[in-house]
């Protein structure tokens, strides 16, 4: 082999530089979150919330972790099948620091509507609502939250997964 056979090293920082440079940030910023930590937890959590674009609203749950769905039919409230859906909140249900929220949409077309009512918002409604009743017999109703959108979507509804914190610890000895 000759020296012509490898082809020439590029100039400029080697590839190594790079990632120790990755490296020494993720552990500056593994720090400051430690750090952090020691202050108060529900300030720190609010703008961790804030910063991935999570809603201030107290009665929401935190950051989303996981997500799944259920796909309906025009102008359906009766979701196509559920089976996964609940085999998958039965796994997630089980630990006791989550919380479900079930968003409700349709597609914004003229025939995805309640047919009775002739409203997007109440079909919305309906199909969070047959989601919940899916997943009542293996979540607790004190950890669900339906919702509803009125933005144009899949026509589907949305089973969020999040974390919810540690379970409230009682002062008493």
């Amino acid at each position: 082999m000759t020296d012509d056979f490898f082809p020439e090293a590029p100039s400029g920082r080697p590839l190594w530089l790079v990632t120790l440079a990755d490296l020494a940030l993720l552990l500056l910023g593994f720090m400051v979150l430690t750090q952090a930590a020691r202050l108060d937890r529900h300030a720190l959590a609010k703008g961790l919330r804030d910063g991935f674009g999570q809603q201030a609203d107290a009665s929401a749950p935190a950051m989303p972790v996981a997500s799944s769905g259920v796909a309906f039919a025009v102008g359906s409230a009766n979701p196509w099948s559920t089976a996964e859906l609940v085999a998958w909140a039965r796994e997630a249900a089980r630990d006791p620091r989550v919380a479900f929220t079930i968003t409700g949409s349709t597609d914004g077309s003229a025939a995805d509507i309640d047919a009775p009512t002739g409203s997007a918002a109440v079909l919305a409604a309906d199909r969070a609502r047959a989601v919940a009743a899916a997943l009542a017999p293996v979540v607790p109703s004190r950890r669900l939250s339906i919702l509803t959108t009125l933005r144009p979507g899949p026509r589907a509804a949305l089973v969020t997964l999040a974390f919810d914190g540690e379970p409230q610890r009682s002062s008493k000895p």
